[in-house]
């Protein structure tokens, strides 16, 4: 999906203070995939998604008032049964005119999120300016967050993106904060969301669903999330060879996409290909490859101490991209985002030329 004329205005995580090492924890594996997880013993995670957008709104110069669209995607539970957590959101950044909507797709409903803002801003000429976020804070008794899963280990935390299009990018001024890449202050465009491609997998939905029955309410079947246990079932009936094969192939086709839509200047590679924060292991063993065997680029990997974020590996990436200032004027970066189901998502992003 080609999206050359949307751009991320500002971008910003919010992690908890505390960390906690693979040796606080009862994890056994040889390898734990993670030097440490951020672990929020307060705020819930609606509260985190509201603390990472005040702060990208800050860093952009807008006013909650000024959003038109509120998208939050989580991947785990809000803090209440029956309830909107984007409204709960806008709420509190004052977007009263904003139209808040919930984004549910496991862990890439951040990379969701953004393309449905891309979607509505490239669509509605009456939609401006648009809020992103996403959090997930899981923690006891309903989720182990080293134990609950295989080839992750999960962290708390929230991210916001704010996302325009190019020509009213510039309309408003303000202070762009410290997350700022290209443009001086007021010049809105911190970066050129280039374009946002996917793929899916749709017959991998059973490794979280296992053998269980379809239950009345929410952890009826166990107590704590467990889908190691659904995955082994899933697995004994049918084998592991499949899914490692549609993910790879899955992955290699994203990348070539991205690629492809990103429209990169003839005989350039991306500057570099954020990854997921998934363990270590399918890092290693599938990510890189493919990264370098389809783009050639640097792998750039972020999540060694914060832990796979929920929903917000992708936006997070931004924020962390954003940061660190990686990208000079006109480089083009990679973003990968993977969520059960499964879906693969890669955003591309240009810094704007000098």
């Amino acid at each position: 999906m080609r999206t050359d004329a949307v751009v991320i205005s500002a971008a910003a995580a919010w992690l908890p203070p505390r960390s906690e090492a693979p040796a606080e924890s009862d994890d056994s594996a040889d390898d734990p995939g993670y030097t440490s997880l951020t672990v929020s013993d307060g705020p819930s995670a609606p509260e985190m998604a509201v603390l990472a957008a005040s702060t990208a709104l800050e860093r952009a110069g807008w006013d909650g008032a000024e959003l038109d669209l509120v998208l939050h995607a989580w991947s785990y539970y809000q803090g209440h049964d029956f309830w909107s957590p984007a409204h709960y959101i806008a709420d509190q950044l004052g977007a009263q005119a904003a139209q808040p909507i919930g984004i549910q797709q496991m862990c890439n409903g951040g990379a969701a999120a953004l393309q449905t803002a891309a979607t509505h801003l490239l669509a509605d000429p009456s939609t401006a300016r648009v809020l992103v976020t996403t959090a997930d804070r899981f923690c006891p008794p309903g989720f182990d967050r080293w134990n609950s899963d295989f080839g992750v280990a999960y962290g708390d935390g929230a991210s916001a993106v704010l996302v325009s299009r190019a020509d009213l990018a510039g309309s408003t001024g303000g202070s762009t904060g410290g997350a700022v890449l290209g443009g001086g202050a007021g010049s809105g465009a911190q970066l050129h969301l280039t374009s946002m491609s996917s793929v899916s997998a749709p017959s991998l939905e059973g490794m979280h669903r296992g053998n269980d029955t379809f239950s009345p309410a929410a952890r009826a079947n166990a107590p704590t999330v467990d889908t190691r246990r659904t995955k082994r079932a899933y697995l004994r009936r049918h084998g592991s060879s499949g899914y490692r094969a549609a993910e790879r192939e899955r992955v290699e086709t994203l990348l070539r996409l991205a690629v492809a839509e990103a429209e990169l200047p003839r005989g350039t590679r991306p500057r570099c290909v954020v990854l997921p924060r998934v363990h270590r292991a399918p890092l290693q063993s599938v990510f890189v490859p493919i990264v370098a065997d389809v783009t050639g680029a640097e792998p750039i990997d972020f999540g060694r101490e914060t832990g796979h974020l929920g929903a917000g590996d992708l936006t997070a990436g931004i924020a962390d991209l954003l940061e660190s200032k990686i990208l000079a004027p006109g480089e083009t970066a990679l973003v990968l985002s993977t969520g059960a189901g499964f879906t693969w998502s890669c955003a591309a992003l240009t810094a704007p030329a000098a």
